[in-house]
C-alpha cells in the first residue's frame, strides 16, 4: 500500500502558502498589499469562480478531471510493470508542455543521478531521457550512449504535426529500423497523440503500434498529469497514483470559494493585484531544492503561455502577460538576488521551501579554531540551504520586496501533485482576473507556421517568399 493512502501522513503533507511577505504589515504601504486590496478583489473573484467552476462542469476545462482517471492508470501500471527489466532506456520525444512535465516529474522523484546508477540501484527501471529540442549535436550525443535495442520510445504530440517532435520520430524510426528490423518497431515505439486524428495517429495505425491519447481539450501546458507525463514516470517507478492522489486532494481545497481557503484562488489574487495595481510583473519561481527547480521550468510555460496575450476576451489589444523567471536557492543568491533586492520594485519572487528532505548530511566537525567556518561544524546542509531561504526572504522583506513562500513538507509525489495541481488551478484563476482566455496559445501557433514555411511545408509557400523577402530587407542592419 502507497503511504500516500494513510490519511495521517497525508495530512501532514499539506502544501501551505505564507504570503506574509506581500503584505503591507511586512512590507510598508509603498510596497505591500493592503487587507483593503485584497477585500475589494473579492467580487471578481467570485465572478471568476463560477465561470471556472460552470466551464468544468459543462467539461470545457477538462484538465480539472484529470486527478480522478482512473482509466489512465488501468492503462499504464500493468504495461509499465510489464515492462520492467526489459529495457535499459527510455526515451521521450517531445517539446515543450509534452517534454517540460516529464522533466519535472523525473527531477523531482527519480533518484538525482538515477541515469549513471547501476540497474540494480534503480529497481530495474530504464534510465529516462528527454531531449526537449532538435539540437543535432545533443541528439548525436544522445544517440552515442543509448542503445536502441533496449531502449523504448515514447513520442508525444497532440497534433501529429508538431515539426520538432516528428523530426526526432523520423530520425528514431530510421536508426530503429535498422538497429531491430522493422517488424519489430512496435516492441520499442509507443504513441502519445490526438485519440483519432493527425498524422501521428495515422502512422500509428500503419505500423501497429501501442498508443495512449491526449484528452480533448487539455493542451500541452496542462498534460502532465495525462499519459503525456504519467507513462515515463511510471516506467521509471514513480508513484503515478500519489501524483493523482495529490492532485485530488489540492483540487478540494482548490474547490472552496473563499480566497483565504483556496491556495490556488489566493495565489492568482496576489499575483494580480501585484502586476495591475503595483507595476510588479516579473515573477520569480525560486525552489531551495534542486530536485523542484524544473518544476519552476515548467512553470515558467504554464505561466508564460497561458497569460501572455494580445487580446482579452472582448478582442480589444492590451498585450498582456507577466514574465516568469526561474532561479534556484541557494545557487542564484549568487549571481541574481543582488538584481531582486536593489532593482527595479517589478517582481515578486515566490520561494518553494522544503522542511524536510530525504537525505539529509552532516557537515564534519571540522576546523573549530576557525571562528568564520568553526561554526557550521554538526549542523546539516538541509538546515543551512533552509537558513539560506530564510535569509534572503528576510532581506527581501527588508528591502519592501514582494515574496511568498510555498511551503512543500518534504518532496514526493503526493506533494508534487498538490503543487501542480495548484499552479494549473492559479493559472485558470489568474487569466480570469486578466480577462483572456488562459487557454488558447496564438503567438506559439504563429511561430509554428513560419517554421513549416521555412521548412517548405505545402500550403505555406506565400508564408516562405514573405519571410525570405523580410530577411533579405534585414541584412543592411548586420553588424
Amino acid at each position: 500500500m502507497s503511504e500516500w493512502k494513510d490519511a495521517k501522513w497525508r495530512a501532514s503533507m499539506a502544501v501551505s502558502l505564507d504570503y506574509a511577505g506581500m503584505m503591507s504589515s511586512q512590507l510598508g504601504d509603498k510596497h505591500g498589499l493592503s487587507a483593503k486590496q485584497l477585500k475589494a478583489l473579492k467580487p471578481r473573484l467570485t465572478v471568476a469562480d463560477r465561470a471556472l467552476k460552470l466551464a468544468r462542469t459543462s467539461g470545457k476545462l477538462p484538465f480539472y478531471d484529470l486527478p480522478y482517471r482512473q482509466k489512465t492508470l488501468d492503462e499504464i501500471l500493468p504495461l509499465a510493470k510489464a515492462a520492467q527489466g526489459r529495457f535499459d532506456s527510455f526515451l521521450v520525444l517531445g517539446i515543450g508542455g509534452s517534454a517540460l512535465g516529464n522533466l519535472c516529474l523525473h527531477s523531482a522523484l527519480n533518484h538525482y543521478h538515477h541515469n549513471e546508477l547501476a540497474p540494480k540501484k534503480r529497481g530495474g527501471f530504464p534510465r529516462i531521457y528527454v531531449p526537449d529540442n532538435v539540437d543535432p549535436d545533443r541528439l548525436s550525443a544522445l544517440l552515442d550512449v543509448i542503445d536502441l535495442k533496449k531502449t523504448c520510445v515514447n513520442v508525444i504530440t497532440k497534433s501529429g504535426n508538431t515539426a520538432e517532435t516528428m523530426a526526432q520520430f523520423m530520425l528514431l524510426v530510421d536508426r530503429l529500423q535498422k538497429a531491430v528490423g522493422k517488424k519489430n518497431l512496435s516492441r520499442h515505439l509507443i504513441v502519445t497523440t490526438d485519440k483519432e486524428k493527425g498524422n501521428l495517429r495515422e502512422i500509428a495505425r500503419e505500423l501497429g503500434l501501442m498508443t495512449f491519447e491526449v484528452p480533448d481539450g487539455v493542451g500541452g501546458r496542462f498534460s502532465v498529469l495525462t499519459a503525456v507525463g504519467l507513462l515515463s514516470a511510471a516506467f521509471s517507478g514513480i508513484d503515478i497514483q500519489g501524483l493523482l492522489a495529490g492532485a485530488a486532494a489540492m483540487d478540494k481545497r482548490c474547490l472552496k470559494s473563499d480566497m483565504e481557503s483556496n491556495p490556488a484562488m489566493l495565489f492568482a489574487a496576489l499575483m494580480h493585484l501585484s502586476t495591475y495595481e503595483q507595476g510588479k510583473n516579473v515573477h520569480v519561481m525560486m525552489p531551495y531544492s534542486s530536485r523542484l527547480y524544473l518544476l519552476a521550468d515548467w512553470f515558467r510555460q504554464l505561466w508564460a503561455e497561458s497569460l501572455g496575450k494580445k487580446l482579452n476576451r472582448k478582442g480589444r489589444v492590451v498585450h498582456t502577460g507577466p514574465t516568469p523567471v526561474k532561479a534556484l536557492g541557494a545557487t542564484d543568491q549568487h549571481s541574481q538576488v543582488q538584481l531582486y533586492m536593489e532593482g527595479p520594485f517589478d517582481k515578486v519572487v515566490c520561494f518553494l521551501r522544503v522542511e524536510a528532505f530525504d537525505r539529509d548530511i552532516t557537515i564534519p566537525k571540522l576546523f573549530k579554531e576557525k571562528d568564520g567556518i568553526g561554526y557550521l561544524g554538526g549542523q546539516s546542509f538541509g538546515k543551512l540551504l533552509n537558513a539560506e531561504q530564510a535569509a534572503t526572504q528576510a532581506a527581501l522583506t527588508e528591502n519592501g520586496r514582494s515574496n511568498m513562500v510555498l511551503k512543500v513538507p518534504a518532496v514526493n509525489a503526493y506533494t508534487l501533485g498538490q503543487l501542480i495541481y495548484l499552479l494549473e488551478a492559479a493559472t485558470a484563476y489568474a487569466g480570469e482576473l486578466a480577462g483572456i482566455d488562459a487557454f488558447d496559445q496564438p503567438g506559439v501557433e504563429a511561430g509554428k507556421n513560419a517554421t513549416y514555411a521555412l521548412m517548405g511545408k505545402k500550403g505555406y509557400e506565400a508564408k516562405r517568399r514573405e519571410i525570405e523577402g523580410r530577411m533579405r530587407s534585414s541584412k543592411r542592419y548586420e553588424a
